[in-house]
């Protein structure tokens, strides 16, 4: 009995210990000490962002911008890939040039949102999956984001006459009407690939963020002293 009444307390005070630990990192975590470790490596992300965006060659060869292209668009380009594949080329071009464009629009939206986390948000991030901090600025930001490029983005591309060319390209087809939900469609308009378009480039922002938290994950924690 005085052996399990041994083992009993033992795992108690180890518990105790375990549980105190715990409380203690994540008090240091959401800390001003904490919340500000958090907040730099997402504006290294920020700012590694608008590097790629800023640089059209970075932009055009970057994986994640490719992987941020809405699937809507993926098929538009699908379809100048085989029909116009010059075409193509100009419209990658021309939203390489409105990201330059809209990066310092975008840019402050989000180091205004990443400077106003707080202790409830640093609790998430500290007890998330990975690319948590990303998400939790995702949600704060993407429809203020969109909402602010998208008319510079139209701007943009009416300017290049993109949209025109696009549409004479498919002239004829319903398979813009199939790919934009609207089988009377024959003509993809200039709002709807300023959308796309808009959706990309912030979709892309996000993932190079969240590529640069990930990257950074486990040096947040080893920054964060656990005494």
């Amino acid at each position: 009995m005085k052996k399990y009444i041994i083992s009993a307390a033992l795992v108690l005070s180890s518990g105790a210990f375990v549980l105190s630990t715990t409380q203690s990192c994540m008090a240091v975590a959401t800390s001003g000490v904490g919340i500000a470790i958090i907040k730099n490596v997402l504006l290294g992300g920020i700012n590694k962002a608008v590097g790629i965006f800023s640089s059209k060659d970075a932009f055009l060869n970057n994986d994640l911008i490719d992987q941020a292209l809405p699937s809507q668009l993926r098929e538009v380009n699908n379809i100048l890939a085989k029909v116009a594949p010059s075409l193509l080329a100009k419209e990658k071009d021309f939203i390489a040039e409105a990201a330059a464009y809209t990066v310092n629009t975008s840019a402050p939206i989000l180091k205004t949102a990443v400077n106003s986390l707080n202790a409830d948000d640093v609790t998430r991030i500290m007890q998330g999956e990975q690319g948590i901090a990303t998400q939790i600025l995702k949600e704060k930001t993407y429809s203020q984001l969109v909402a602010a490029i998208q008319p510079k983005v139209d701007e943009k591309l009416n300017q290049f006459g993109i949209v025109g060319s696009i549409n004479t390209a498919l002239q004829g087809s319903n398979l813009l009407g199939s790919i934009l939900g609207n089988s009377n469609s024959q003509n993809l308009g200039s709002g709807g690939l300023s959308t796309l378009a808009s959706e990309q480039l912030v979709n892309g922002l996000f993932k190079i963020v969240e590529n640069h938290e990930i990257q950074n994950r486990d040096s947040i924690y080893k920054m964060i002293p656990t005494k």
